[in-house]
């Protein structure tokens, strides 16, 4: 076969490739064919070589590793020129001719059925970012919409703080494809404080550094939609090839597939062999691994296998330099002209203490009511602009040790046992209570907030809020509880 010109074969690669592939699917079996040899196509390269053009890389490798020596041989055993063939992605060849097209005497395009898939399906049809946010052509635009991507979160537009710096960090050395990564990497923390940010950022610099590499984000939100959809379809080898051909994955809120069994197993067997494959792959979540108790363990104990990495809540300095970046944003598009006074952005931060979310929403307000006249605005005037903006008056301030003696004094103990090595319940979960509420009324980070607790690590600060936040909902005494505490601290 595999020798000597074979002058009573086939030349037409069309039909080659049509008789080959049914003895090629006898062989390996419906799925592998279906899933890796389907969606491929007999091109020919701009040096006249024969080559199957698979949709994905990881097509590709799979092609070479587990048929490619076979197909050579039912190939040479039935073609008159004796050509072999030679496997490549379609991002390697790009608008190669289809053979038959090329091939004297032949005017029929090769494989019709295969060249219809190729022409309607999409190499990553979950969405991978193929352009930078700084250079976005038409057809970026439209790429980056399907992707999910926001052209405005960069690493270029995000403020660091003594909250994130350490993440902020950790995410432009996943950016950079450096070597001796942790993987995967997981970024947990309150809601609006900036993960989106970081993963948006990470896949815009990451394609950015590497345009041909295959940048895969995806809410969990969608991961969840398109794999339903898939299993309607019967088209699950197609959806698990969309995300195991990438080279970097990126799911954000990912607390969202607990509960749902099915799309659990299937994240995990993409976890699995994208790290086998040494791929990078990064979280989001509103809490640590560990503490996603929704979620089926085995795959918490994959996610909590590489690096997590907390993004806290933003310190006072913090918003204030978010707000004026915010502004700045907004003048560079005519929405405001001038600088607001420093007096009215402390009030602004000071009176919306929630998330840099509902921080960016009251800024957006005060711009689009003052316009032009912002550098001019009062105090007083910014209050009536902005309305409901902002929480009803200026907040006391907090303490740690304000909420460390409430506390003590409400379960009838020492505010020196919350300080304490004592782990009985009675103290451990008033100690548990009062580090959730430093967590919610102050601006103290993970790490503060355990020092003042005597020397605690982040982690346990961060477990004792989870507890309480997961308890709450479940029993009435520690709501009852919590909501006594709250109202005393307010005054």
């Amino acid at each position: 076969m595999a020798g000597g010109t074979n002058t009573s074969g086939l030349t037409d690669p069309d039909r080659i490739w049509s008789e080959a592939s049914v003895r090629l699917r006898a062989e390996i079996g419906d799925g592998p064919f279906s899933s890796y040899i389907a969606p491929s196509a007999v091109r020919l390269d701009n040096a006249g070589h024969l080559i199957l053009v698979t949709p994905t890389a990881y097509a590709r490798d799979w092609v070479r590793k587990n048929a490619l020596r076979r197909m050579n041989e039912l190939w040479l055993g039935l073609d008159g020129l004796s050509r072999r063939l030679e496997v490549r992605c379609r991002a390697e060849v790009g608008s190669a001719p289809p053979a038959s097209a090329v091939m004297p005497g032949n005017v029929v395009d090769a494989t019709p059925r295969l060249a219809a898939f190729a022409s309607t399906s999409q190499t990553a049809p979950i969405g991978a970012a193929h352009v930078s946010a700084a250079h976005v052509s038409a057809d970026g635009a439209r790429a980056v919409r399907a992707a999910g991507l926001q052209d405005r979160l960069t690493f270029d537009s995000f403020i660091e703080g003594q909250g994130n710096a350490f993440a902020l960090a950790i995410a432009k050395q996943v950016a950079s494809w450096a070597d001796g990564h942790f993987n995967p990497v997981f970024f947990c923390g309150p809601y609006g404080y900036g993960k989106t940010h970081l993963l948006n950022a990470i896949a815009w610099e990451a394609q950015r550094l590497r345009p041909e590499a295959k940048v895969v984000y995806l809410t969990a939100e969608r991961f969840l939609s398109t794999f339903v959809k898939a299993m309607q379809d019967r088209s699950t080898a197609a959806f698990k090839e969309s995300l195991r051909s990438a080279d970097m994955l990126l799911l954000d809120d990912v607390q969202f597939v607990g509960g749902k069994t099915s799309t659990q197993e299937e994240l995990l067997s993409t976890l699995t062999a994208l790290i086998e494959d040494g791929k990078r792959i990064v979280f989001s979540a509103d809490r640590a691994p560990m503490a996603l108790t929704e979620v089926e363990p085995r795959l918490r104990s994959h996610l909590a296998a590489g690096l997590t990495c907390p993004v806290e809540a933003g310190d006072r300095e913090l918003k204030i330099a978010v707000a004026q970046n915010r502004l700045k944003a907004l003048s560079a598009l005519g929405v405001v002209q001038g600088e607001a006074a420093p007096e009215v952005l402390a009030q602004l931060v000071d009176r919306t203490p929630g998330s840099m979310r509902e921080l960016e929403g009251a800024v957006n307000t005060l711009a689009a009511a003052a316009g032009a006249r912002l550098a001019s605005v009062s105090v007083d005037e910014a209050s009536v602009l902005l309305g409901a903006a902002l929480r009803g008056g200026p907040e006391r301030r907090i303490t740690v040790d304000e909420i460390q003696k409430t506390v003590a004094d409400h379960f009838n103990m020492k505010q020196a046992d919350l300080l304490s090595e004592r782990r009985t319940r009675s103290v451990a979960r008033p100690r548990q209570i009062a580090m959730y509420l430093c967590k919610q009324h102050t601006t103290r980070s993970y790490p503060d907030i355990g020092r003042r607790f005597g020397g605690r690590d982040h982690t346990t600060v961060l477990h004792g809020v989870r507890k309480i936040e997961e308890l709450m909902p479940q029993d009435d005494q520690i709501a009852r509880d919590v909501e006594a505490l709250t109202r005393k601290l307010r005054g």
